[in-house]
């Protein structure tokens, strides 16, 4: 799909990835992008740099996705591209509080059940839209130090997974974005442990974007802006145990950083 005279909608777009990906819409010549964030000040700040539309936005509220949907078709007409960006990462392991899987769960997961159930019914009636579900490679390899982090990463692939198989065949087109390391606040926080790994082979977000922007034209489902995950991830399903071995090494090298 070309981004070109598209209305786009994307949540998190206060920062990071998703103000990246409002970037290169922009650039690519999108029609209308509203910016979706639970920072409404940031939210307008992209709004004022791309002549979009701010939105102040909790994505794990239901009721704010659905206005967040009702907001866009109004001012614009019928949503594109929905782009299920925000997140956020919570370390530990079984031990970690309820507050953060629950929270990891409802961000990660359930914020993208929000958006489809939302944008699902007039795509299906025209017979076209395109989601795009921010995942992380941690999505198909799992972090190590992260448990609610790649756990819910995990689901939110599954969901993307499911919904390709359901409605791909209806015209809906659905891409999961799969970055490793980007150098945004999620990552520089990380100053030990996983990000002591992560950032030599970071990219930037802009770099993210474009290669996003770029899967999107593309049509692909695994959008994978760092080449490295691909041979990790077939890796991992030709020798699983093989995998899990050297994750246990890493695992430990997190812990004892």
């Amino acid at each position: 799909m070309k981004i070109r005279d598209k209305v786009v909608v994307v949540t998190g777009g206060g920062s990071g990835i998703g103000r990246a990906l409002c970037r290169s819409f922009f650039a690519g010549g999108a029609k209308a992008i509203v910016v979706a964030d639970r920072n409404g000040d940031a939210a307008k700040k992209t709004a004022e740099e791309i002549g979009g539309l701010a939105a102040t936005v909790d994505a794990v509220k239901e009721a704010d996705i659905k206005g967040l949907v009702e907001t866009a078709i109004n001012n614009f007409g019928p949503i594109d591209l929905f782009c299920s960006n925000a997140g956020i990462i919570k370390t530990g392991g079984c031990e970690a509080a309820d507050v953060d899987w629950q929270l990891s769960w409802d961000l990660h997961v359930m914020a993208h059940v929000y958006a489809a159930r939302a944008v699902l019914p007039s795509m299906l009636e025209r017979g076209a839209g395109y989601l795009l579900q921010t995942v992380s490679a941690a999505g198909l390899l799992t972090t190590p130090g992260a448990a609610p982090y790649s756990v819910t990463k995990h689901a939110s692939l599954a969901f993307g997974e499911y919904l390709s198989m359901a409605h791909g065949s209806q015209g809906i087109k659905v891409s999961c974005l799969c970055p490793q390391g980007v150098r945004t606040g999620m990552l520089t926080r990380e100053t030990g442990g996983i990000g002591r790994f992560l950032m030599p082979n970071s990219l930037s977000a802009e770099q993210v974007a474009q290669c996003a922007l770029e899967g999107i034209e593309r049509e692909e489902f695994l959008i994978l802006p760092h080449s490295e995950v691909k041979d990790y991830f077939q890796k991992k399903a030709k020798d699983y145990e093989g995998w899990l071995r050297g994750m246990r090494r890493l695992h430990k090298q997190y812990v004892d950083s």
